[in-house]
């Protein structure tokens, strides 16, 4: 895969059916072994747990041997099986995540869904809630080593139909802060460049969307250390993922996130208005 793809690859993972589980660190094996613990003292099989966390045995077996990292609602649905000490919330927070594992993009989209609101800084590529399916194709089309024809049109049916965020949650505030030199590539040609250009402003035309563009003349830039996402859960709770190198990295840890939030929070104030980024996007279409 080539690394330019890397969140574009991950982003569909959850989707695409990835199998990916993180190596395991020692935190996800004490974290397994205490809610096997639990269960075994709670006089449970695993294949009596499993449908209790609406889970498979299989699943079950792999959080228990610190192979899997489990998300909140197994966590939740385990403390009510287990007899709601929360313990096992308590644990869940200390758990420490591996980088670079297509899996834990795949906690992050359970994340996103139900996230009350959502960030997304980009130095690389379109955002993948905004590509356009012509942009989509070039993409995967760009993969080293290449896939499969089966393979490009299953991710490319997967980010379509993981795009239906922005269309089914218009309650939720999406905010969009890409780079100028994102949208001056060519990238599939001149005519998939035109169509990308004509379907961002139209994906962030609905109110709770914003999209500002961060522009090459710039003096300052707070987000220099690369791509960032962020998102507020239903509970308050924050999160933050960011990619480099073949590698990815959900934090949840508030005293990470928080200096993140504040880096996207001043980049906002250093970026073009919404009005100026749309009219920035029509000279650049108009050039073509």
């Amino acid at each position: 895969m080539s690394a330019g793809d890397l969140g574009t690859h991950l982003e569909v993972a959850d989707l695409a059916g990835v199998d990916d589980e993180p190596v395991s660190s020692d935190s996800l094996k004490t974290f397994g072994a205490f809610v096997q613990g639990l269960r075994e003292h709670a006089g449970l099989t695993r294949e009596a747990f499993a449908p209790m966390v609406r889970f498979s045995r299989h699943t079950v077996a792999s959080i228990e041997l610190g192979r899997r990292m489990p998300d909140t609602q197994f966590v939740e649905l385990a403390e009510a099986a287990l007899g709601n000490t929360g313990a096992l919330r308590r644990a869940f927070g200390h758990l420490t995540r591996q980088p670079g594992l297509a899996s834990w993009f795949r906690e992050w989209a359970r994340l996103e869904r139900t996230a009350v609101s959502l960030c997304t800084y980009e130095c690389r590529m379109v955002p993948g809630l905004l590509q356009s399916e012509g942009y989509l194709r070039a993409l995967y089309e760009n993969e080293v080593p290449p896939l499969s024809d089966e393979q490009v049109e299953s991710q490319i049916a997967a980010r379509l139909e993981r795009q239906r965020l922005l269309r089914e949650r218009p309650n939720v505030p999406f905010s969009f802060i890409v780079t100028e030199a994102v949208f001056r590539q060519r990238l599939g040609g001149t005519e998939v460049t035109r169509q990308m250009l004509d379907h961002v402003p139209a994906s962030s035309a609905p109110r709770n969307v914003t999209l500002q563009i961060m522009p090459t003349a710039c003096e300052f830039h707070a987000c220099l250390a690369g791509m960032l996402r962020l998102l507020e859960g239903p509970d308050g709770k924050r999160y933050a993922y960011s990619e480099g190198q073949r590698n990815g990295r959900l934090i949840g840890d508030p005293k990470e996130v928080v200096p993140l939030q504040q880096a996207y929070d001043t980049l906002r104030s250093q970026a073009l208005t919404p009005s100026d980024s749309r009219g920035l996007l029509e000279r650049i279409r108009g050039a073509l």
